[in-house]
């Protein structure tokens, strides 16, 4: 639903204290538990002015694949200088990595599966996330099982199938194309990142302390995780699988049961 004055907004909405903020505006809490994005300002082909970050989860709203990677955008508000977007707030979730050392360190194939059906689910919507890493995952445990958000579309394009030379994402978690051609593609890019963060939770470690370079896959005892992670970080993109190509690998080929996934932006700093 659109609504055009702060009157409305105000009369369905009481705005509680700040969560965070990030480079386009800040997110505030409701008294219902929702979350308020206040964004910030990007030019569309009608002079209005939109962040590309709610053009994005706009777009993902209005998508037809049923229960994959929806974001739950509940409400938005264009106030022609402000753009109030009401987002679903997940209420018991934290980054993968704190859930990972929760649950003993172990990343389960079926949990791995969620992320990647994300990033090709988004790929078939013609979006590149550009920062797909641990700190833009959150797990919640819910009495019907796991849900995986991934978070922060904040840096997000849509993709064209060029390549990009705009240097954007978090520079530990940028394929070596970009470092070697000053250039990058969205898919074999997103293969690379979710190979990095299958190299982060498995080992436990951040790429601000070792590079993966320099690290031997020897003492990891599961072949087939080995094989997968080998193959996502391939230096030549051309090597790489597909998202598609990944997803039917014998190491996804767990069931993924009751798991449900959605998307939900702008709460990387949500504690």
């Amino acid at each position: 639903m659109l609504c055009e004055t702060l009157g409305e907004f105000q009369e369905k909405y009481v705005e509680l204290h700040q969560l965070g903020d990030g480079g386009f505006g800040s997110v505030h809490s409701d008294s219902d538990g929702g979350v308020l994005m206040f964004a910030g300002m990007f030019q569309d082909e009608n002079g209005r002015e939109l962040a590309m970050e709610a053009v994005i989860m706009l777009k993902l709203r209005t998508a037809t694949m049923p229960q994959l990677a929806m974001v739950s955008l509940l409400d938005w508000y264009d106030l022609d200088q402000e753009l109030i977007l009401v987002m679903e707030r997940p209420m018991f979730a934290e980054d993968l990595l704190v859930y990972l050392k929760e649950c003993g360190g172990c990343l389960n194939e079926k949990e791995a599966k969620v992320s990647l059906e994300a990033a090709l689910y988004l790929q078939n919507v013609n979006i590149f996330h550009r920062d797909i890493k641990v700190e833009n995952t959150l797990i919640e445990t819910t009495a019907e099982g796991l849900q995986v958000y991934l978070i922060d579309f904040g840096l997000s394009c849509f993709d064209d199938r060029r390549k990009h030379e705009l240097l954007c994402g978090t520079p530990e978690h940028l394929p070596l194309d970009w470092f070697m051609h000053n250039n990058y593609c969205a898919e074999p890019t997103t293969v690379w990142q979710l190979g990095v963060v299958l190299f982060e939770v498995v080992h436990m470690i951040s790429q601000h302390q070792k590079k993966i370079c320099s690290v031997s896959f020897c003492f990891v005892p599961l072949p087939r995780f080995i094989d997968v992670l080998t193959k996502c970080l391939m230096v030549d993109p051309v090597d790489r699988p597909t998202l598609e190509q990944l997803l039917g690998h014998p190491w996804f080929s767990i069931t993924l049961l009751s798991l449900r996934l959605r998307t939900i932006c702008s709460i990387a700093t949500i504690s």
